[in-house]
């Protein structure tokens, strides 16, 4: 199997639990946050939904420089409008992985706020990095979902609220 086809097998994987993460989203939540140094349900809803649309990036660009990008998030209000966000960043993913070089790879892509560094390694590596991100937000997004008392779908696996203790 070649690194793209483990890349584009990943992926999919991962694109099936999270799906079934963003689909329980509760739009009447949106603005609740857990604690003060925590993002909103919203926003970290969004990033989960949006972090697809980075692999294009890496594959198309050598760098992501904040101080030159500022961001807005999508304003999304509903359930469906955030599944639909992440459905849509799906298909930019796959076609970016469907037509990428795999000579590419090696290529350096740097992270970075003006000239402060974050990181800087190669595209292959900042992708790999990219879906541990939406394993990593998924996650987040999974506890604040237990703390508003939502059961959670399983991951690798059945969940606590997809197993019978009885």
């Amino acid at each position: 199997m070649t690194v793209l086809a483990a890349l584009q097998q990943e992926f999919e994987n991962e694109a099936k639990t999270t799906r079934k993460m963003l689909s329980i989203v509760p739009a009447d939540q949106l603005d609740w946050q857990p604690h003060p140094k925590s993002m909103t349900l919203r926003s970290l809803s969004i990033h989960v939904a949006e972090l697809p649309t980075w692999v294009r990036m890496i594959l198309e660009t050598d760098e992501l420089d904040f101080e030159k990008n500022p961001y807005t998030l999508p304003n999304l209000n509903t359930t469906e409008a955030l599944v639909e966000f992440f459905e849509k960043n799906l298909i930019d993913c796959r076609d970016a992985l469907a037509t990428a070089d795999e000579s590419t790879f090696d290529k350096s892509w740097t992270l970075r706020a003006g000239e402060t560094i974050y990181s800087s390694d190669p595209k292959v590596d900042v992708i790999r990095m990219t879906f541990s991100q939406i394993i990593h937000h998924r996650a987040q997004l999974g506890v604040f979902l237990r703390l508003l008392n939502i059961p959670i779908p399983g991951s690798y696996g059945p969940s606590a609220d997809d197993m019978s203790f009885a």
